[in-house]
């Protein structure tokens, strides 16, 4: 049984980095940020307070912040204007103004451009090394969750404290 490798994405250095220079690679379009795509899907599933009323996504003027199912927030990139409402509207910063572009981003991780044992071009282009590439298992012990199937992310999520 082969394992296919996983994506890894620091937060913590992500967030106290704010310059993220990583390239892409994405077939689709040459001005393609995926590392961006990958840390808003990260933020809404693992930083994001998943409010019952959302006021993130009630003061989107382009219906384009959705609340799911599983109260993690989905952003439409084709909808979203970046007016950064959301970021305003948000009572806990969780989320970032630089993850909110008006330019659809995303990631396929590299599938099918990858040669054996090959990282995909965002992983040597972090200067920080937050971004890896490998056998990454989701452990909350130490602050890692997955993100999707393919990607593993190590982010100290908020937790409501008991009153006492």
């Amino acid at each position: 049984m082969t394992i296919e490798p996983i994506l890894y994405i620091d937060l913590e250095k992500c967030r106290a980095c704010r310059s993220c220079k990583a390239p892409c690679s994405y077939r689709l379009h040459p001005g393609n940020d995926g590392i961006a795509r990958l840390r808003e899907m990260a933020e809404f599933l693992i930083l994001c307070r998943h409010c019952e009323n959302p006021p993130c996504v009630a003061s989107c003027p382009a219906s384009a912040l959705e609340r799911g199912a599983d109260s993690v927030p989905a952003r439409h990139g084709l909808r979203c204007v970046a007016c950064r409402s959301c970021v305003h509207a948000c009572p806990f910063g969780a989320i970032l103004p630089e993850l909110i572009r008006i330019e659809a981003s995303g990631c396929d991780f590299c599938a099918g451009r990858l040669k054996e044992n090959e990282a995909p071009v965002c992983v040597g282009g972090c200067g920080e090394g937050s971004i890896l590439y490998g056998d990454f298992k989701p452990d909350p012990g130490y602050h890692r969750y997955a993100a999707g199937k393919r990607l593993v992310v190590h982010a100290i999520p908020w937790r409501e404290e008991p009153d006492s």
